[in-house]
């Protein structure tokens, strides 16, 4: 399934100068909420009062890189714009529900170690999918290729990760170039990984609930994408999704790579940047992020901050315990009265 209706929509954001300003803010019913909580009552006629919740999930670990999964409720402190917040549901849950992107950069860059990345991306999925887990294939070059939407069938998803890539066709100054939906001439564009980001995050992720994650092969950089680093960012923001980035650094070849982009929507959305340069090493990366995907805490809270003005709000999160690090989310948007 090509994206074009998806990307055409992309164009129309772009030329019209809303993106990253408009997109609704996703719902925010926390998951780790205790399974015997009862509903809110209904509010009678049209006048509805909305509480929001804050998910917060935070992978905590030892100056060792070992992952803590002995912490309680106590030891964490949540602020938001500076100001704490109550930690009203905690829960140290390894077996909720994901909804996964797996983001392969299939650019004639990664020919080296694409067989690699493929076997080994099937092999995660397989051994880290549970039951009600669900996740997507999206492919990148030129253009962006959704060759396997959310399903539980970790069939559909080996064949769509190892589908033959299209013959690529060399074009001046060295790129390559496909039939998609950008336009052609738009062909000094090799790598629209910004755009595969977006397109995941705003197109997919936003209306699915729970934890959310991308898992993006690539050497991180960009060229000819429609979507800037932020409006990638934002669309990932807005969905809840985390991002990790195995950063692909083929040293058999001549180009580099950017960690510095990679870095900043890892860290910002509470996820890791791992650098591979062999296949062992991508083994390892696959190994480190099943387990980090089931040893995670789950903190919720209602922000003290109940202004609907779809502002960006930061979120810090610290562990009451020396030498350790965690990783979560940096922020959120707020829920706005134009949106949600």
């Amino acid at each position: 399934m090509r994206l074009t209706n998806i990307a055409a929509s992309i164009l129309t954001l772009v030329f019209a100068g809303y993106v990253g300003v408009t997109t609704k803010a996703p719902s925010n019913q926390p998951s780790g909420q205790p399974s015997n909580q009862q509903n809110p009552p209904q509010a009678q006629g049209p006048l509805q009062v909305q509480t929001n919740v804050v998910n917060v999930f935070a992978t905590v670990r030892n100056k060792q890189h070992g992952i803590v999964t002995d912490l309680t409720k106590d030891d964490f402190r949540v602020t938001e714009d500076g100001v704490e917040q109550k930690v009203e549901f905690f829960q140290k849950e390894v077996n909720m529900p994901i909804r996964l992107g797996m983001l392969i950069n299939t650019s004639a860059r990664m020919d080296r170690m694409i067989d690699a990345e493929r076997d080994a991306a099937s092999r995660f999925l397989r051994d880290v999918m549970r039951p009600k887990d669900e996740a997507m294939v999206i492919t990148f070059d030129f253009d962006v290729d959704l060759v396997a939407d959310l399903t539980q069938d970790t069939s559909v998803l080996a064949s769509a990760i190892h589908k033959p890539r299209v013959k690529l066709k060399p074009v001046g100054g060295g790129c390559v170039v496909t039939a998609g939906p950008f336009p052609e001439e738009n062909n000094s564009g090799c790598t629209v990984l910004y755009d595969a980001i977006y397109l995941a995050c705003h197109e997919e992720l936003a209306t699915e609930a729970g934890r959310k994650g991308l898992i993006i092969l690539t050497d991180a950089e960009d060229s000819g994408s429609k979507m800037r680093l932020q409006d990638a960012l934002g669309a990932a923001q807005r969905a809840d999704a985390v991002i990790h980035v195995i950063l692909i650094s083929d040293r058999m070849a001549t180009f580099g790579t950017e960690p510095g982009a990679a870095q900043r929507m890892a860290e910002d959305t509470g996820g890791r940047v791992i650098d591979v340069h062999n296949e062992e090493l991508l083994e390892k990366a696959f190994d480190a992020l099943s387990e980090e995907l089931r040893s995670q805490y789950v903190l919720a809270y209602y922000p003290t901050n109940v202004k609907r003005d779809g502002v960006f709000r930061k979120i810090q999160v610290t562990v009451a315990r020396p030498d350790v690090k965690v990783l979560a989310r940096k922020g959120y948007y707020a829920p706005s009265t134009l949106g949600n």
